[in-house]
């Protein structure tokens, strides 16, 4: 055993409880040898970082691939052209028309639309990068960022992997061996079971000794994948086998770890750099814990109301944690934080550049991927601890494309439209799709990531909801919305945020909007609907001589009209009659009659409706897809639904509560029921993967299966497909 490193009294109380033969003793005995033993793999790191300085060589990166898809490959490309280095695109056939393909120097076709065929494809990707000559491969974040393999694989290639050692991406990247780890360097950690013994009876065991409610995650996740929470001893196995499942699909790894679930914490994490000679930095921390799904929606940096003393030990425990694995590149420590005491624990630590990254960019002036390149080409870090300074507030808002309402379920298909504020000093708007492109189902949903910068943290929120007003979007539901109302929250502007804030201020995020807004907007709706069908026939009808102004809406027939609409579900009645050129009386739902102006006007970035009523002016923007009419204002988005014609047989209402349809569309993973089977309310009838997540179908109702559909396990399913067919167990 590893026991000679040992001080002398350690020694000797080892040696007492071995010869008491207490109850545990040489279970004890064995994992203090397994600290042993990473306290020498540690001393010899740090004996290796001292060496790196007078060793580190120095290579010239004059072409780099970027081996991921999006965003995230569009900012290292930026930053690449910035510093005159060539870059290489790969993309799949879903890809083809990307907007990093096209930013790319050379781009290269590397298989079908599923990542594991794709982005996955190690062997693909080497060959690629040989092919073109290129010296590094930047992984991004997800995909290959983590994978030791492909690390090792690169590092035989005489390729450059632009991340850390692979010692450190194995160690970090499962959990129950980073835990030792950064015990071992004093870095504290939560109460939980890391071994190896992966039994069911023994997680049981474990779970008991730990005591609910329980964290399970998988060994190797990240990013919410593979993890889940028991409240109960009931519900442990149901959850457990779920996050198995979800973790063998992404991570190939079914491996659990338990934990104590601290209930509503703070999640703050830290950013760390490391080079090859040795020195290793923070650039503060940044707080993440408005989560949903157990994955981020909104961060900002700093952690709004921590101390300066918490501040700085946070900082120097994860500049340890770095140091403990003798790290190099760009790395995140992630703490769960009490949010009474601020005391904190180790959570993991991702061993890449992550998704949040612009808002540290943001408070310390740094380019994070021009320090990612200059450390893999051997050079020294940019600046000493001293000389990084923080200032401002930065806040981060992920635009996904998912509907709230619906317990975010992602959503695919066209973005057949999208604006998106305009970029300038202190907003960053970091995008990897365009107007018409497809959000995919193989891939993740997020669309774009706002990052506003504010002298202060009101300063930075004020300007993060304006920036969020100027979204539009037609074609696909996303969150902007609820972001909306999020960065507004009197609790969340107040810096009150957990881990549990969404379903806490469930009833306000979710608040419908009041009868007067929604009576303004159906109103605008209205007269929009009636101005644009105009302007648009008298574009058509031009060259007979018609002209009724550019924005006036003068029926040669009818002088009032009554238009149905539906907003949140809600059926409305407006009736317009026209006055004179732009000039109208409107009527809401039976309300009292108004008086309103109306004119139209438009730029490159859409039509704008502007109102007078009651001598209040409000201009909103407007946009008109399929059966719809999408009005924009500072509040964000509403979509009233004009009438069409219903070409569906009846029983449609019968039929959607004895079916089980897909919530999403996705790719269709287990059926767990067979024709005949009697069912349950609340039994899972099936799973479905979507946007890297994992959605089980229940049974709404006691019966037997009456039908499955004609798919199977592996098959793509849209949006409301039916399943499975239930009929009355008589």
């Amino acid at each position: 055993m590893a026991l000679d490193i040992l001080g002398p009294a350690t020694r000797k109380y080892c040696y007492q409880a071995a010869v008491g033969h207490n109850t545990g003793t040489m279970l004890y005995l064995k994992q203090l040898n397994r600290i042993c033993e990473l306290n020498l793999r540690h001393s010899r790191r740090l004996s290796h970082a001292h060496q790196l300085k007078a060793d580190v060589k120095h290579r010239q990166i004059d072409k780099v691939l970027i081996a991921n898809r999006g965003e995230i490959a569009c900012r290292v490309m930026r930053t690449a052209k910035k510093l005159g280095i060539r870059t290489v695109a790969v993309y799949s056939d879903a890809d083809k028309n990307a907007v990093h393909v096209e930013m790319a120097d050379e781009a290269f076709n590397i298989g079908p639309a599923p990542a594991t065929q794709s982005y996955l494809n190690k062997s693909k990707i080497l060959d690629v990068a040989k092919k073109s000559n290129s010296q590094a491969i930047h992984p991004g974040y997800g995909f290959l960022s983590e994978n030791v393999e492909f690390c090792e694989q690169c590092t035989s290639e005489d390729i450059i992997f632009i991340g850390p050692p692979t010692s450190a991406i194995r160690d970090m990247g499962i959990k129950s061996t980073s835990k030792a780890i950064m015990s071992s360097a004093g870095v504290p950690i939560v109460k939980g079971y890391h071994g190896e013994e992966q039994s069911i009876e023994k997680l049981q065991a474990e779970a008991q000794r730990i005591g609910f409610p329980i964290m399970i995650k998988a060994v190797r996740g990240g990013g919410g994948k593979g993890m889940r929470i028991a409240m109960t001893q009931s519900e442990f196995l149901q959850q457990l086998e779920s996050a198995k499942r979800e973790s063998l699909k992404s991570f190939g790894d079914d491996n659990m770890l338990l934990e104590q679930y601290i209930t509503d914490p703070r999640h703050v994490e830290v950013q760390v750099f490391a080079d090859m000679h040795g020195n290793a930095v923070h650039l503060f921390e940044r707080d993440c814990s408005v989560q949903r799904r157990h994955q981020k929606i909104i961060e900002e940096a700093p952690a709004p109301g921590l101390s300066e003393e918490t501040r700085q030990a946070l900082g120097e425990a994860a500049v340890r944690a770095a140091r403990a694995v003798g790290y190099v590149g760009a790395g995140t420590v992630e703490f769960i934080l009490h949010r009474v005491t601020h005391d904190f624990h180790f959570m993991e630590m991702n061993t890449r550049l992550q998704v949040e990254h612009p808002i540290t960019e943001m408070i310390t002036g740094t380019d994070l991927v021009e320090w990612q390149l200059r450390v893999a080409a051997g050079e020294p870090l940019p600046l000493s601890q001293e000389q990084i300074v923080r200032r401002g507030h930065a806040v981060e808002c992920r635009v996904y494309a998912e509907e709230p309402g619906a317990g975010f379920l992602p959503r695919a298909g066209t973005l057949h439209r999208l604006v998106q504020p305009q970029p300038e000093e202190h907003v960053r708007v970091e995008t990897g799709v365009r107007e018409s492109q497809e959000v995919s189902v193989h891939y993740d949903p997020m669309i774009a990531k706002l990052v506003v910068w504010g002298r202060d943290r009101n300063e930075a929120l004020a300007k993060t909801r304006a920036k969020l007003s100027e979204y539009q979007v037609a074609g696909l539901e996303t969150n902007v919305n609820f972001l909306l109302r999020l960065s507004g929250n009197p609790a969340f502007v107040a810096g009150d945020v957990h881990t549990a804030f969404i379903p806490q201020h469930e009833e306000a995020l979710f608040q419908r909007p009041s009868a007067a807004r929604q009576s303004a907007r159906a109103l605008s709706a209205a007269i929009g609907h009636l101005l644009m069908t105009q302007k648009n026939n008298t574009a058509n009808k031009s060259s007979k001589g018609i002209d009724v102004g550019p924005s006036a809406w003068r029926p040669n027939y009818q002088l009032k009209k009554t238009i149905s609409l539906k907003l949140d579900d809600k059926e409305m009645k407006v009736t317009v009659e026209y006055i004179k050129l732009n000039e109208y009386r409107v009527q809401v739902d039976g309300g009292a009659w108004q008086q309103v102006e109306a004119s139209l006007s438009g730029d490159a970035r859409g039509v704008r409706l502007t109102t007078t009523v009651d001598g209040e002016r409000r201009t909103v923007g407007l946009l008109a897809h399929q059966n719809q009419i999408h009005v924009y204002d500072e509040d964000g988005q509403t979509v009233a639904e004009l009438p069409q014609a219903d070409f569906r047989g009846g029983g449609a209402e019968v039929a959607s509560t004895n079916s089980a349809s897909s919530p999403t569309p996705g790719v269709l993973e287990r059926i767990l029921v067979s024709q005949g089977d009697k069912v349950v309310k609340g039994q899972p009838l099936f799973v479905v993967i979507a946007m890297k997540m994992e959605y089980v179908v229940r049974s709404t109702r006691d019966g037997v299966v009456a039908s499955l559909a004609a798919v199977k396990p592996g098959d793509a399913v849209g949006k409301g497909a039916e399943v499975v067919l239930l009929e009355p167990e008589n």
